[in-house]
């Protein structure tokens, strides 16, 4: 399957802005099952200077900087997606590790799983506290495997809160998420991280999209007309596997990534510095559009 993705994102500033900085991660990365083959980026006003490098956790990422007086930056990125078909697991054909033989594993010395195991530690925006802990262990009760307990994780997260955007912002902490059990696709992969981590496991931030127009007789998923948000789990012997608690599956054909990181703020899809006295105005369009 090909996509065709388009990602503008529009700041109209109440007062001239002298000179911005940006950093963008909007290119989809490649992996075992996606392949970016092409990519075009385009900044009104042009900027000054524009540089692409690959991030830490090997994402891809644009900077780039206007040193000109400007009321409005638009920044427009398209992209085309190749995606393989992948077989969605199932707790009972596939895996059967248990949450203590995977954090046995992953204590092992070595390289692999030292990168595992920085996705198990919280961060700002992943703190869990009782509540969230208590709400965690619910799904892995004695004898539950780590897949089985992450599928029913996705699910009760699902079932038990309620899209709706407006409530929160990013800075919004997770405990209150906990509390309001309303949210969006970025509050609850952080409410997913959260909870598993504070049983021990490594749990990766996904962000990406989520074809626009649904295939003849399924349904629009939540998320799509935005940058979309999951999360992944490290299990031993299938590597990461990805969960969508906003529509309660295992991401596959419809779902793209663009990178990954220990939360929302290491795959921030935009960020900036301006030097201006006003605020301004944010409007960001996404279209995702199946091509073959």
């Amino acid at each position: 399957m090909n996509y065709s993705i388009r990602h503008t994102t529009s700041y109209t500033y109440h007062e001239p802005v002298g000179i911005c900085h940006n950093i963008a991660r909007l290119i989809p990365r490649n992996t075992a099952h996606q392949n970016c083959t092409k990519r075009e980026i385009s900044i009104s006003p042009e900027p000054s200077m524009m540089n692409e490098f690959i991030d830490f956790f090997g994402n891809h990422v644009i900077y780039f900087s206007v040193d000109k007086e400007h009321s409005k930056l638009v920044v427009t990125v398209n992209t085309e997606v190749e995606k393989t078909r992948t077989l969605d697991p199932t707790p009972e054909s596939v895996s059967h590790v248990s949450v203590e033989e995977t954090i046995e594993e992953m204590q092992q010395p070595g390289l692999e799983t030292a990168t595992i195991r920085q996705f198990a530690f919280a961060t700002p925006m992943t703190q869990w506290n009782d509540e969230i802990a208590a709400y965690a262990a619910e799904s892995f009760p004695d004898g539950r495997t780590v897949l089985e307990g992450s599928f029913d994780l996705m699910n009760r997260i699902h079932l038990d809160f309620t899209f709706s955007s407006g409530i929160t912002t990013i800075a919004t902490p997770v405990s209150e998420v906990m509390k309001q059990r309303k949210g969006v696709c970025q509050d609850f992969a952080h409410l997913g991280i959260s909870c598993l981590r504070s049983v021990g496991l490594a749990v990766r931030y996904i962000s990406g999209y989520i074809e626009t127009i649904s295939p003849k007789g399924r349904e629009k998923l939540v998320g799509a007309d935005a940058s979309h948000a999951w999360f992944s789990v490290y299990i031993p012997g299938m590597g990461w596997v990805d969960f969508d608690p906003t529509n309660n599956q295992i991401p596959g054909d419809q779902h793209i990534t663009i990178g990954w990181g220990r939360d929302y703020a290491d795959i921030a899809p935009f960020r900036g510095i301006i030097l201006s006295s006003g605020t301004h105005d944010l409007a960001v369009a996404v279209d995702v559009e199946r091509t073959t």
